[in-house]
């Protein structure tokens, strides 16, 4: 509860708004409409997407220098930039991507007082460790981070694929590893390494990008596997793409990603990905001695309904099923007599959801969750018998295979409030040994004081909404509490309950963290993601608003202390919550994200979107995007929260104009004196594994919200 001081801080700020009303940037408008289906959509800031020219990237400047210096006026905020940055200190060692092949483990690893990861390999466990590759180093001048790394089978070479802050589309090189050289050879332009080397190391399948220019509409499209001889000096051949495969119903906003795997060596399989859950895979019989060229099968299409993963034994095939089964099922067919309608049911519907599956040796294993907990069970693929495996802690489980050949598995366990911790699991015995890629960090008592409370909220059609709230336990239920809520819902992703310790500080300083699991996201099955897919969107966004109006209703805060963030697709969300219901809210971040719906496809990363959201080429779909587009929603004279819209100019994902958009309707529009702001990331893409450039970025963020909402920690200076 805060003293009368705070209160009279709280109203100075909102006082202190005054000094934004006029002194914006200026933002000329256009006359531009898109006319769909015989309706006119008004688009007056069209300019803003021509990125490359100088007068939209001087806007941009000028916009950010002004967020800048609006943000230097502001106390708290570099105090708890520097706090994380101390708490990252206090972390052992983290351990990413994380191989054994050829009796040599690879892994990248970041220390304490390192911003990025740095790339070792060791031999066995109890071999020495061995730098290989430091992207701090490689090029001077430059600031590059580890985007995948992908060994031989053998173990001798090493694919590395980086990029340059940020930005994710980047290089790929190829390490010996014998000789610790990083030979010549770039390909690129490259998007996350190397997808799979052969099984007989003879050479390595690479994902190929049309052009390098993020801000392209061809950017993500036409993308080719590529197949380069482990003789480097021949130059890469198409392997699998729409232009090789004329034969398969390629489309050119898909991701033709061709793979192998060891499990069926003298087969190689490909998978149109994007977007879309279902799986569209195929399979070639890889004949090296004859040279025939391939035949490709189908293996899955989006009607046998199968989503996630599919792993490979012994001629058979197992995947997860959403048919007759929102809660997901596991099943199996073999790679011969292939029907998915008459699968054999490995592991049947269960009352939890069903999360993921990997396999090692002889066994599958599978995590289901409650959407809090998870449980783990093993299938034997030699007894065929399903087993409980009993595990030290409770919370969120993540599997990773490290060696395929053996039977054990690494698993991370970890929840809101308890720091992931990674143990191997040995699969013969069920016993669990900490991991030597795992070493426990001691955060502050504070943390300990900390709560975690799950409720269920009811939704506008009367749908049960899980929500997740971390807050200090001798909060009272006043009002008066500043509380920060923040969704996502989309792709079908879960927004699974663990540790970030940026939550847990601003929640030791009386903050209430609130995370609704809003229709979108899969944390109640596949029903639950379809529920806020295209035409069924609007459930997103409304489930996010009631889980407000209940924190409200139950005194956990008040409108004039609750804040939304939205991330990515979550932009969505949070620009459709305010402007929806502009009242409930003091204060909202659109991270990134995705606020001019109507004009998504027809950004870089917006035709593999349309099979999310919808296409304007569809009368109905066209519609329902009007209904997501934030921008559109704007109305002159509304008195709307605080806003503060960020963009990563090393994005491609979503577009830098995408939330720079809203924040100029919101600074054109709005009849409140409460800032728009607009922050742009030069240093940064959709995200960045460097952690001083994220701890800036979203101590700008959470620092907004809470000078807004009135934290006595956060106010002008």
């Amino acid at each position: 509860m805060y003293s009368s001081k705070n209160i009279i801080i709280t109203v100075f700020a909102l006082l202190s708004n005054t000094l934004f009303s006029q002194s914006y940037p200026p933002t000329k408008t256009g006359n531009e409409v898109d006319v769909f289906h015989g309706v006119s959509y008004p688009d007056p800031l069209r300019w803003i997407e021509d990125m490359k020219n100088p007068e939209v990237e001087q806007w941009f400047k000028n916009q950010a220098e002004y967020t800048n210096q609006v943000f230097s006026k502001v106390n708290g905020i570099q105090a708890l930039a520097k706090e994380w940055g101390n708490l990252s200190l206090i972390q052992q060692e983290k351990y990413k991507d994380i191989y054994f092949r050829g009796g040599i483990y690879f892994y990248k690893k970041t220390l304490p007082n390192e911003s990025v990861g740095k790339i070792y390999m060791r031999k066995g466990k109890e071999g020495s460790e061995e730098l290989l590759f430091d992207p701090t180093t490689f090029i001077a001048e430059k600031t590059l981070s580890v985007t995948a790394i992908k060994p031989s089978f053998d173990g001798k070479y090493l694919g590395i694929g980086y990029a340059e802050m940020g930005a994710e589309i980047g290089s790929l090189i190829i390490i010996d590893v014998v000789k610790k050289k990083v030979l010549p050879q770039k390909f690129e332009p490259n998007y996350n390494g190397i997808s799979e080397w052969m099984p007989d190391n003879s050479g390595f399948l690479w994902p190929k990008l049309a052009t390098s220019d993020m801000t392209s509409p061809e950017l993500f499209m036409n993308l080719k596997t590529m197949f380069q001889s482990i003789d480097l000096t021949k130059p890469s051949e198409d392997f699998f793409s729409k232009a090789k495969n004329t034969e398969l119903p390629i489309d050119a906003s898909d991701f033709p990603v061709a793979f192998a795997t060891d499990d069926m060596p003298n087969y190689v399989f490909g998978g149109l990905f994007s977007v879309q859950n279902e799986l569209r895979t195929f399979y070639a019989l890889n004949d090296s001695k004859t040279k025939k060229s391939l035949t490709w099968k189908v293996l899955s299409e989006v009607k046998d309904g199968l989503v996630g993963t599919i792993e490979f034994h012994q001629g058979k095939v197992f995947a997860v099923s959403t048919k007759e089964a929102s809660n997901l099922k596991l099943i199996s067919t073999s790679l011969e007599n292939l029907d998915w309608d008459n699968a054999e049911i490995i592991m049947p519907e269960r009352k939890e959801t069903l999360q993921e599956f990997v396999k090692c040796n002889d066994y599958l294993v599978v995590v289901y969750s409650d959407g809090i907990n998870c449980s783990l069970y093993k299938y034997s693929l030699i007894t065929k018998k399903v087993e409980k495996i009993e595990t030290p802690l409770s919370g969120t489980f993540t599997l990773s295979v490290v060696d395929r050949k053996k039977n054990e598995i690494m698993v991370k366990i970890t929840s809101w409030n308890k720091a992931p911790t990674a143990y191997d699991l040995d699969l013969d015995k069920n016993t669990f040994k900490q991991s030597m890629f795992s070493k426990p960090s001691n955060y502050p008592k504070a943390f300990d004081e900390l709560v975690v409370e799950e409720v269920e909220v009811k939704g506008h059609d009367g749908v049960m909404i899980p929500l997740s709230l971390i807050y200090k336990k001798d909060i009272k239920k006043n009002g008066q509490n500043v509380c920060v809520m923040e969704a996502y819902g989309a792709y079908g992703m879960s927004s699974k309950p663990s540790f970030d310790f940026m939550y847990n500080t601003l929640a030791t300083k009386g903050v209430i963290i609130a995370i609704p699991h809003v229709r979108g996201g899969g944390e109640k099955g596949y029903e639950w993601y379809m529920g806020g897919h295209k035409s069924n969107k609007p459930n997103t966004w409304k489930d996010f608003i009631s889980c407000g109006e209940w924190l409200i209703q139950n005194g956990y805060t008040s409108p004039a202390k609750l804040g939304g963030m939205g991330t990515s697709a979550g932009g969505i969300l949070i620009t459709r919550a305010i402007t929806e219901r502009p009242d409930l809210f003091a204060a909202a971040v659109c991270n990134v994200g995705i606020s001019n719906a109507l004009r998504m496809e027809f950004t870089p990363n917006g035709a593999n979107n349309t099979k999310e959201f919808g296409t304007t080429n569809d009368p109905t779909e066209c519609k329902a995007l009007y209904e997501m587009d934030g921008v559109a929603h704007i109305i002159k004279g509304e008195k709307y929260p605080a806003v503060l819209c960020v963009a990563g100019w090393n994005d491609p994902r979503v577009i830098p104009w995408q939330p720079a958009k809203f924040a100029a309707m919101m600074q054109l529009n709005t009849a409140t004196t409460k800032p728009a702001l607009l922050k742009v990331n030069f240093d940064n893409g959709h995200f960045t594994e460097d952690k001083n450039v994220t701890y800036q970025d979203f101590a700008h963020q959470f620092g907004f919200v809470l000078w807004q909402c009135g934290h006595p920690d956060f106010q002008m200076k």
